[in-house]
């Protein structure tokens, strides 16, 4: 009996033995997580102090299109403001001023314009059912700028022929902001003239813009463009010339803001700034808006229709918070980014 117990014994030792050599063998190792580090993305313009990549919007957007914020102190208030950045060399994106025969809002204009659609701001100037400002897209004019405005003078009223301000692009990419006048019976014929017409309220009204006058004027060969006014930047010089445009839009009051400008290597800025919110952002003056976007070096810049006008839509989200307590006004004209 002994010897049968001693021999059970050594034979259960080693069947426990096996049995933990095989459970340590059967272990399964734990593997890591998978850090995926985050996507860097390069800016394609350099911003001035402040600025930052509006993150939340650029995942929606396609290269060659940027978003940048700003809400930060400048001109010794809190201002909050966006910059739009489009590479016009990109050849997947398409630049469209676009004219609706009725008014309607900015955020209307991008989900009503067929196929795919990145961003859309206010275009220039309106009234009365009719858009004072230049909307031409693909060579075709549908509104020209203002070219007969009635101011008093010597107690009378009195027809003035402002040479007002437009951005355009060429058939060869070629970006610019001109003073601009229709000439002739049709729309179609465009002179831009290296100085506005000299205009001025109280003074007796310039000639009619013309082939020969103001002198130096060529025909305009923007192909796509939007006009505005005034002009703010000019051969990256500030240059603002409103009162030779005859315009007056709260020009030294703070109110929101909306503009477009062009760097030298071929990117467009478009700017929205908040404003009318009295207990935040009142907005800015358009001699602060041209130093807002001389600090990111444009060449050439023009200030469009603001105030209760001035709304940025990105992705189908409006950035700035609109003048009008908040709510869309709806615009004439405005300029949508897209795919070709």
């Amino acid at each position: 009996m002994k010897k049968k117990s001693i021999i059970s014994l050594l034979f259960a030792s080693v069947i426990l033995i096996a049995s933990c050599s095989k459970k340590s063998t059967d272990v399964v190792p734990v593997t890591p997580p998978v850090i995926v580090p985050p996507v860097v993305v390069t800016p394609i313009i350099t911003t001035p102090t402040g600025w930052k990549l509006a993150t939340s919007f650029n995942t929606s957007l396609p290269q060659g299109l940027q978003l940048f914020s700003f809400d930060s102190i400048f001109a010794g208030r809190k201002v909050k403001a966006y910059c739009l950045a489009y590479d016009s060399k990109n050849i997947n994106l398409d630049f469209k001023p676009v004219l609706s025969s009725t008014i309607k809002t900015p955020s209307a204009f991008l989900a009503d314009e067929p196929g795919i659609n990145y961003a859309c701001i206010n275009g220039g100037f309106y009234g009365g059912g009719q858009s004072f400002s230049l909307v031409k897209y693909q060579n075709t004019v549908a509104s020209a700028n203002i070219r007969i405005l009635n101011r008093p003078y010597l107690g009378v009223s009195t027809q003035y022929f402002p040479t007002r301000g437009a951005f355009g692009i060429s058939p060869t990419g070629a970006l610019s902001v001109a003073w601009i006048y229709n000439v002739g019976a049709t729309n179609d014929m465009i002179y831009s003239y290296p100085s506005p017409s000299p205009n001025e309220l109280n003074f007796a009204p310039q000639a009619q813009p013309s082939a020969s006058f103001p002198s130096g004027g060529i025909l305009w060969d923007a192909t796509s463009a939007i006009g505005g006014s005034p002009v703010l930047i000019k051969n990256n010089t500030i240059q603002i010339t409103s009162k030779e445009e005859l315009i007056d839009i709260n020009n030294t009051t703070s109110r929101p803001r909306s503009s477009i400008g062009y760097l030298a290597n071929g990117i467009v800025l478009i700017f929205a700034v908040e404003g009318d919110n009295l207990l935040d952002y009142p907005g800015l003056n358009l001699s602060e808006l041209a130093i807002l976007m001389k600090s990111f070096n444009c060449l050439d810049a023009l200030n469009l229709d603001g105030g209760g006008s001035t709304s940025l839509v990105v992705g189908g989200t409006k950035t700035v918070r609109p003048g009008d307590s908040g709510i869309e006004r709806p615009v004439q004209s405005a300029i949508i980014i897209k795919k070709k």
